[in-house]
């Protein structure tokens, strides 16, 4: 089947991910700062179309407003890859956003991922893994480890990976029904950047402490409310900087039985962490 024929109808995941844990351990001159995270991805996200053409433009149409098509982090990644490569074609790409925006969870970034992953296959660029997450690391901090598609720990800015393999695990989303500004929590003066470095080698791979959430919650009283109210089904925790709150769950059936209870009140998702990228699985199919 040739790039050409499978490019309408192919739909390229882009998952979700949470952040286990989030430590802070500096910040650096050039104002990024140092983590130590634990990444799990999800199997639940974004979905993309990818339509090669020979134009030369990148185009893109999308459920979401609000973002001009030039800011666009699909269409950034995508001219990224052309120039590089000095590819002659175009690409429309066509996003359906089911990751809420600034919720945490990473869905600019691996859409970004999604669109180098796709598209060095799509326009046969020839770029490793390593060098197709080089790029992106220019894009976000986090598109690398949707590269790469494996849950990992993660160190640096959230570019050095070690791939771990985790134990089947269910979790419940919790969608406040606002979104963070990543940009606003690194820049709070009351932020934690002083946590102490731990053995990545030897860390634990569990559910954590994210040295973001005071903060988040700080800004958002209402987070803090809610987390307070789903409590008694267990230990809530924040992904990232964003606002999803989640619990974890021992097996499938108790996750989607907490959906069910929770569904009347507030806006749930129940997912599977899975340690593969669903985006891997399809790039080995074309």
């Amino acid at each position: 089947m040739t790039a050409r024929a499978h490019t309408a109808q192919q739909t390229w995941p882009a998952p979700a991910k949470l952040n286990l844990f989030l430590h802070i351990t500096g910040q650096r001159p050039d104002g990024y700062h140092d983590l130590q995270t634990l990444f799990q991805i999800l199997d639940w996200g974004d979905e993309l179309h990818f339509n090669v053409n020979d134009s030369g433009k990148i185009t893109r149409s999308c459920n979401i407003e609000g973002i001009p098509e030039s800011e666009d982090i699909c269409v950034r990644a995508a001219k990224l890859l052309q120039d590089r490569c000095h590819v002659a074609k175009g690409v429309h790409i066509d996003l359906q956003k089911n990751i809420p925006m600034g919720a945490g969870l990473g869905g600019g970034s691996s859409d970004a991922a999604t669109v180098l992953v796709a598209l060095n296959k799509l326009w046969s660029c020839g770029q490793s893994q390593q060098q197709l997450a080089e790029m992106g690391l220019e894009l976000g901090a986090d598109v690398p480890v949707f590269v790469h598609g494996h849950s990992a720990l993660a160190q640096g800015r959230g570019e050095k990976l070690q791939a771990v393999s985790l134990t089947p695990r269910y979790y419940l989303l919790v969608f406040p029904g606002f979104a963070v500004s990543t940009a606003q929590v690194f820049q709070h003066p009351g932020l934690k950047r002083d946590s102490k470095p731990i053995d990545m080698a030897s860390a634990g791979l569990q559910p954590g402490r994210n040295d973001c959430e005071a903060v988040v919650m700080e800004m958002h009283p209402q987070l803090k409310t809610l987390a307070q109210a789903i409590s008694s089904w267990g230990t809530v925790r924040m992904s990232g900087t964003g606002s999803t709150l989640f619990l974890s769950f021992a097996d499938k059936k108790a996750a989607i039985g907490a959906a069910s209870e929770l569904k009347c009140r507030y806006n749930v998702r129940p997912v599977e962490g899975v340690d593969c990228s669903p985006l891997l699985k399809v790039l080995e199919r074309v």
